[in-house]
């Protein structure tokens, strides 16, 4: 009895002993909602990504094998200066002018993942999201840029020509990337550009005397509506004026035409009270009896 005891409990041994192996070799790994999971097989002959990409949900996977998980929902990646903890890298991208003037700028970039190119993105990179934006894309990103700022001038890239520099280079990555399964939304920039002090201060002074031009040329123009407005005022009194003295001399015409001298005698019996002069000569009297 005593020897089926040790019997079992050597039985139960090595079952307990082959489950803990089965645990230990198996580690669970889990694929959270909104990402999607890549089998990757470290050694031998199948080395490399299996055939399906896993959904959300937990698996197990054996010491040969890694899961990478791909979020497939809007990402957003900056690449700054180094603000962050101390010795944060400086991720910011530096990039030149026709002129050979080098610029530095904060740029940031949304994208999302096909679902179904998954695969296909990990075959080509090997990486995870992270590095491959860290890397790829912020090298396709910073290639971008050198190339299209290559064909501005500073102050183009510094003033009106910055978003259009900016659709551009968004342009351009888009197309390196959509037919992997990297669905680009935008590139944009992130504050202002850094240039060299002595750049940004002729920049500054040309735009202070482009403003102070302006100014001028509004003043100028303000004082010439001013001038054509008291001009046409003017012309208008003088017209009126002009007006009225047509009229009045008109009038005075049409008054001296309408006047004979049959008139003024009737005008002269109708004011006389009928008295004559007491005393009078030879002169004719003022009322022509007639």
């Amino acid at each position: 009895m005593s020897s089926l005891n040790a019997k079992g409990k050597l039985l139960i041994a090595i079952v307990l002993a082959a489950l803990v192996g089965v645990f230990v070799l198996y580690s669970r790994t889990s694929v959270p909602a909104g990402y999607v999971g890549v089998r990757f097989d470290l050694y031998g002959g199948d080395k490399g990504v299996q055939s399906d990409v896993v959904g959300p949900g937990r698996y197990y996977l054996t010491p040969n094998e890694e899961m990478y998980l791909f979020p497939t929902f809007t990402q957003n990646f900056t690449w700054t200066t180094a603000s962050g903890p101390k010795g944060a890298p400086d991720e910011s991208i530096s990039f030149q002018d026709k002129e050979g003037i080098v610029i530095n700028a904060d740029v940031g970039i949304s994208y999302a993942v096909a679902a179904d190119k998954v695969s296909v993105i990990f075959q080509k990179y090997r990486k995870g999201v992270d590095e491959i934006t860290d890397v790829y894309l912020r090298n396709m990103v910073r290639d971008a840029v050198n190339a299209e700022a290559s064909k501005m001038d500073v102050a183009e890239i510094y003033g009106s020509g910055k978003e259009e520099l900016m659709g551009r280079v968004t342009k351009r990555v888009k197309e390196q990337v959509s037919d992997i399964g990297i669905v680009l939304e935008k590139i944009y920039w992130i504050g202002a550009h850094r240039l060299p002090p002595q750049i940004t201060n002729a920049i500054n002074a040309k735009i202070e005397a482009t403003q102070k031009a302006q100014q001028r040329e509004n003043e100028l123009q303000t004082a010439k509506a001013q001038a054509d407005i008291e001009r046409e005022k003017a012309r208008g009194e003088a017209d009126a004026k002009t007006i009225h003295a047509e009229a009045a001399a008109k009038a005075n015409r049409l008054l001296a035409e309408s006047i004979s001298d049959r008139l003024n005698e009737y005008r002269k019996i109708d004011k006389w009270d009928g008295k004559l002069p007491t005393v009078s000569g030879q002169a004719t009297p003022i009322i022509n009896l007639k």
